[in-house]
């Protein structure tokens, strides 16, 4: 039997309490620290990295694409290795190689330069691929695979609170995630944003030594249940009985839940990858400076986390269908707010939209698939799912550029959004919690 405390001083089995609540706490950092691999964290960099290397919009924005693209086909592979070799490892490798493409990354207008003197030429194409792989490993490492490690790991370690635990990690996430571009864009004004990827790579490498000493795959492997008891024996005298039904991969593609939940995630991770990415060119269009640009993600926040607190704490109690309607609702307003952006009215509709469904995208994107398909296949699941997401946000970004430097306006893309919402609306009426009886 493996030594699920091998080069680590923690042993969960002797913490005074529930060693769940301290996962959940490590759990929710690593979330944090996936951050320079995420749209939000990329795209403060998105204008002092593609001015150093001599890249317009659209070509540094294709290369976001191929990048992003690259890494969505090996992100189900992660998660079978997630179920194979459980969070500990998976998430420790995801953040000490997402640091390393970070020191790399730092590097980029060196190494671009030389190359060019390398091989004799002043082609842009030259960091145009240095960038497609540099983006393929940090998103890869950070949305992909840390991302979906310790969130996995934190569901793996509840089933009755599982959705009270995510209302915690979930505005712990949140927080973290609507002030990281006020801090990356410090740090860049401040450093320059070659040091600030350093500084972010040497956090990270601190961050995958804690990951051995505090990141435990599921309870059972101590002997634990999920929500706390001590052992399956005392649940045995409790009368308390346990029963989970686990789909495969497979099967769980074959009911109508999965794939309508999916492909609501994907808009989500389309639409904010999209906004996030070109805020500041977006709000230029409408006379807002960068400063007012950034300052939007504040206001979405507090909604998402209140959204999102209520949401998780209710998902013990109440059908998740109702939860993916309401997001369906709140796409629409969020699109139509980007159709109308240059009345003050959109700036609203664009926060109470995007607000609410990024809320309701922290409570599904964790609960739903645990609770719909069991945990023995999760990481598989989950990393199928996390596949539609990373596509979704790698076209988002130059779908948004081309409606801007093609047509003029960002605006256009509600014209696609909208009628994809609407199909996906049709397509969730019917939808059940699957079964293994029925595919439905």
């Amino acid at each position: 039997m493996k030594n699920e405390n091998s080069f680590s001083f923690i042993n969960p089995k002797k913490w005074p309490f529930f060693y769940g609540y301290v996962v959940l706490v490590f759990g929710s950092i690593g979330v944090l620290f996936s951050i320079p691999g995420q749209t939000v964290g990329v795209s403060v960099f998105t204008d002092p990295v593609k001015d150093a290397l001599g890249l317009t919009r659209n070509q540094f924005s294709n290369a976001y694409l191929i990048g992003t693209l690259l890494s969505a086909f090996f992100v189900t592979k992660a998660g079978k290795l997630f179920d194979k070799f459980g969070a500990r490892y998976v998430a420790f490798f995801a953040a000490f190689f997402l640091a390393v493409s970070l020191i790399i990354f730092s590097f980029a207008e060196g190494i671009s330069d030389v190359l060019k003197l390398f091989l004799n030429t002043k082609s842009w194409f030259i960091p145009f691929v240095l960038l497609c792989v540099l983006f393929f490993l940090v998103r890869f490492c950070g949305q992909g695979v840390l991302t979906m490690a310790s969130r996995n790991m934190v569901m793996m370690w509840f089933d009755k609170n599982r959705g009270k635990v995510n209302s915690i990690s979930s505005i712990t996430v949140s927080l973290g995630f609507s002030s990281s571009p006020i801090l990356f864009n410090y740090l860049i004004d401040e450093k320059g944003w070659e040091v600030s990827w350093q500084i972010l790579a040497v956090c990270l490498f601190i961050f995958s030594f804690l990951i051995l000493q505090f990141y435990r795959n599921k309870p059972e492997d101590f002997g634990l249940i999920p929500d706390g008891f001590l052992s399956k024996k005392k649940t045995k005298k409790k009368n308390v009985e346990i029963i989970e039904v686990n789909f495969t991969l497979e099967e769980a593609k074959k009911t109508r839940a999965f794939w309508m939940f999916g492909l609501a995630l994907a808009f989500n991770s389309f639409f904010t990858t999209g906004f996030t990415f070109h805020v500041i060119s977006i709000f230029n269009t409408q006379g807002y400076d960068k400063t007012e640009a950034i300052a939007v993600f504040l206001p979405i926040s507090m909604i998402a986390i209140s959204v999102s607190t209520v949401a998780n704490i209710l998902s013990d109690y109440i059908a998740h269908k109702i939860y993916l309607f309401i997001m369906l609702f709140s796409g629409i307003i969020a699109s139509i707010g980007l159709l109308v952006l240059d009345d003050t009215m959109g700036i609203y509709l664009l926060i109470i939209g995007l607000g609410t469904y990024s809320g309701l995208f922290a409570v599904v994107n964790a609960v739903t698939w645990p609770r719909y398909f069991g945990r023995e296949y999760l990481g598989a699941i989950t990393g199928k799912v996390m596949s539609f997401l990373v596509i979704a946000s790698a076209l988002a970004p130059s779908l948004f550029s081309y409606c801007f430097t093609s047509l003029g306006s960002y605006r256009y893309v509600s014209y696609v959004l909208i009628p994809f919402l609407v199909f996906l609306f049709i397509g969730s009426l019917s939808l059940k919690k699957p079964d293994k009886i029925t595919d439905k």
